[in-house]
């Protein structure tokens, strides 16, 4: 039994639970997911519940930090808002249940940089004028997924300019990568390998947004979605 489990994902404090590089997912056929992608995927990376269960534990880090705080929460469109709305509803539920609460606003700003399976270099920041409202507050910045850390440093300078109190950044994945800049969230859901990963609201070309796991994309569904 316990050879079974040799390549299962562990803990290690700011990482998150990290996924190492051999981890070949769930097979398909032990979960539930759309049909019409039922030859676009090689596994289940991360199953939804345990991505839930993962989200509340960065709650309940974010309420230990900053509760009692006044916060503006920044929604990364459009990969993030999945992430971002059950990281709220934990935030929520659990300022209703404690002596701490912590007193929230959300604004939403998109990025975008990828085409097909490859980050580019043109860097488009959508709603970035109305970043004006992020001055003298405290910030938490919630992305689905930071790779190299370039789009995340990017933004983090556009969020400065505006001279916000505080920043703290939330992040489900982070990709572990040769070439990543350093630049890691606060909170980290899942350290993972460099994989292509869709679903819970990350897409390839638009597509998988609907799937309410974190799959592998295969060979034959970027293919299928390329443009």
């Amino acid at each position: 039994m316990a050879e079974s489990f040799r390549n299962a994902p562990t803990t290690n404090g700011s990482k998150g639970v990290v996924i190492p590089d051999d981890w070949p997912g769930y097979p398909l056929e032990l979960f539930t997911y759309p049909e019409h992608y039922a030859r676009d995927l090689d596994s289940v990376y991360v199953p939804h519940g345990v991505i839930m269960d993962r989200t509340e534990r960065l709650a309940r880090n974010i309420m230990d930090d900053l509760g009692d705080r006044d916060i503006v929460v920044l929604c990364v469109l459009k990969g993030g808002y999945q992430f971002c709305a059950d990281l709220v509803e934990h935030i929520k539920v659990l300022s209703r249940n404690s002596s701490r609460s912590l007193l929230m606003r959300v604004d939403f700003i998109r990025l975008k940089s990828y085409l097909n399976d490859q980050s580019t270099e043109d860097l488009q920041i959508l709603g970035a004028e109305s970043l004006s409202v992020l001055s003298g507050k405290n910030v938490l910045i919630v992305e689905a997924i930071v790779d190299t850390g370039k789009t995340m440093k990017t933004l983090l300078s556009h969020v400065r300019v505006f001279r916000p109190n505080m920043i703290r950044v939330a992040g489900l994945l982070v990709k572990r990568l040769p070439n990543a800049s350093g630049c890691l969230p606060d909170y980290v859901g899942f350290e993972i390998p460099n994989r292509f990963v869709v679903g819970y609201a990350l897409d390839y070309n638009e597509y998988f947004r609907d799937l309410n796991h974190i799959c592998v994309i295969s060979e034959s569904g970027k293919l299928k979605y390329k443009v």
